[in-house]
């Protein structure tokens, strides 16, 4: 038993530490950057700046025939008055949009029912060197965004347009108007972008062939909300792919672009808790996701939308963007088209959420027993507690018997003792006769390590659980000590100064609670064979200390979960001891 048992545990230890080690390589810290804030203005600029051509990128793209060459630079039709340069917002019951008419960009896209810190969560993270999200470019990926004031148009309280009127140089009878419409609905957390291109002097084709590409819809620099580092547990940011009816994942490197050769349903930039899916409405199109630097952002991500040349005299391309939470009441409404003002049906933006591949079931069992505790006490902590005192009750039958067998073992001990004076010399049959004690007296010595097994997948469903469950995010148990048990707890914080090798900057006191928990709960499963054993002891007081560095920056949740089952396993414990005393 003190061998098996002990397997169990350090192999559970094996895997845990096997997994923190695998995610801090695939998704390893980055180190901080400050952000900075984007420069806004309330009102138009008394003297508009001066106009700047667009220089076109020449992508690398096969090149094909072009009825109009357009191998110059882009810019307003001459002797039209400048528009002035400003800040326009829009507010609907979901969003608080903030856009720039210089290049018609959303610098900002708020949600109003989600918190970050002290201010509203930014899907649209600023950056110091960057134009914005929904920038436009006439080329690839690579051509420079249109940073040119654009006229604003408000169609209605959920509508807004940008407009401007553009040429070719070199090019007579190229002039063309490109219109930018963002449409928003209530109770909607997809918007969608419109790209309207009309020939100003009704040619058959529109003057627009860079290298084969019209021109580039991009969002970016970096899904929010706002975080210092990247490192998989305290946030993430990972590219997913519909295609073909199934998700993928596509890897970037840091610092690079990657070109997605399927035409996928929707691609999006996906968080711990927030997602950012685009799906273009358009017959062809390239993508190219990038983690390219972008100044002022700690690491980017961006998502290039490139449409080919467009061979008619006016074309309307539509975009839909989801900007919102990773919650399946919201991205699991655009299967039925009844359930969403798009009309839209069997996107699968829901897909983007991530689960356990082996224990997702068990997930949504505890997520389900979590909320139906929260509505009757309208505490996530005190929900937890709960859960834990039900899953302690409904795994009682096996781990009483279990621990009830691990106390008898107690009274075998001089027996035991004895065996192993009499047939030191003889393994063998040192084995056989303690195996034929323990039939005699009933005891299975494999069920010491039932309530450790059955721990296992409860406690790695309920680390997957507490890391991503939304309705966790922000939610305090006891505030100022616990105040978002989807996080670590600190209880006196020396940042930005780091513990040398451990690289600690908080004082934690949950992972002390575990560990005092922990060995008195060992202490009181020790049986008077065992307790001088050095297998152990190991396991008494070593594995217990090896979990408090592993779990010091788990999310408080978790620990509250497992001190609670300590406590809980501790009182059981006492009362099996105090039967067997009184029954002696």
């Amino acid at each position: 038993m003190e061998k098996n048992t002990l397997l169990a545990v350090v192999l559970s230890v094996i895997v845990i530490t096997i997994g923190f080690m695998i995610q801090n390589y695939f998704y390893p810290p980055v180190p901080p950057a400050p952000v900075q804030k984007t420069e806004q203005t309330s009102t138009p600029q008394a003297s508009p700046p001066t106009t700047k051509p667009v220089e076109t990128a020449s992508p690398a793209l096969t090149p094909t025939s072009q009825p109009i060459p357009a191998t110059g630079t882009i810019v307003p039709v001459k002797g039209e008055s400048e528009p002035a340069a400003s800040i326009v917002t829009l507010e609907t019951d979901l969003f608080l949009a903030t856009f720039s008419t210089r290049g018609g960009v959303v610098k900002s896209l708020k949600l109003k029912e989600h918190r970050d810190r002290d201010d509203l969560v930014d899907m649209v993270l600023p950056a110091t060197e960057d134009p914005g999200a929904f920038a436009l470019s006439f080329g690839g990926p690579g051509s420079p965004a249109l940073e040119v004031p654009f006229f604003v148009r408000r169609v209605d309280a959920q509508t807004i347009e940008f407009y401007r009127e553009f040429e070719v140089t070199g090019f007579p009878d190229s002039a063309f108007r490109l219109t930018k419409r963002y449409l928003f609905k209530p109770g909607e957390y997809l918007m969608q972008v419109d790209i309207v291109l009309e020939d100003s002097n009704l040619n058959s084709v529109l003057p627009l062939n860079f290298n084969n590409v019209a021109y580039t819809l991009r969002y970016g620099p970096q899904l929010g909300p706002q975080f210092t580092k990247l490192d998989g547990q305290g946030d993430y940011r990972h590219f997913y792919a519909y295609v073909e009816k199934k998700r993928k994942e596509i890897k970037v490197p840091e610092g690079k672009e990657k070109e997605v050769t399927e035409k996928p349903t929707w691609v999006g930039i996906v968080g711990k808790y927030f997602t950012v899916i685009a799906s273009p409405v358009v017959p062809d199109y390239s993508l190219v996701l990038s983690t390219a630097p972008v100044k002022g952002v700690p690491q980017s991500a961006q998502i290039f939308i490139s449409r080919p040349v467009i061979r008619t005299a006016r074309q309307i391309d539509t975009y839909r963007f989801y900007l919102g939470p990773k919650v399946s009441k919201y991205l699991g409404r655009y299967n039925n088209r009844n359930d969403n003002a798009f009309g839209l049906q069997d996107m699968n933006f829901d897909e983007a959420i991530d689960s356990s591949i082996f224990l997702g079931w068990l997930e949504a069992i505890l997520k389900f027993l979590l909320r139906l505790f929260y509505g009757i006490i309208p505490n996530w902590g005190v929900a937890i507690i709960l859960v834990t005192i039900l899953m302690k009750i409904l795994m009682f039958p096996l781990t009483h018997k279990s621990y009830e067998s691990t106390s008898k073992m107690q009274t075998l001990a001089p027996k035991m003792e004895e065996l192993k004076r009499k047939y030191k010399d003889n393994p063998t049959k040192l084995n056989q006769e303690m195996a034929e004690l323990y039939k005699r007296e009933g005891i299975n010595p494999m069920s010491g390590c039932l309530p450790m097994l059955l721990q296992i997948p409860i406690f790695f469903a309920m680390y997957g659980l507490f890391s991503k469950h939304f309705d966790l995010r922000g939610a305090a148990f006891i505030p100022p000590w616990i105040t978002d048990l989807s996080a670590p707890e600190s209880i006196y914080s020396f940042a930005p100064h780091k513990l040398p090798l451990l690289g600690w900057s908080d004082i934690r006191l949950l992972p002390i609670l575990f560990v005092i928990t922990q060995l008195i709960s060992g202490m009181f499963t020790q049986t008077a064979g065992t307790a001088s054993n050095a297998q152990m002891k190991m396991m008494t007081y070593g594995i217990p200390i090896i979990f408090f560095f592993i779990l010091y920056d788990v999310p408080s949740g978790l620990l509250v979960y497992w001190i609670v089952m300590n406590i809980l396993t501790i009182f059981q414990q006492m009362y099996i001891n105090r039967k067997r005393r009184v029954s002696q």
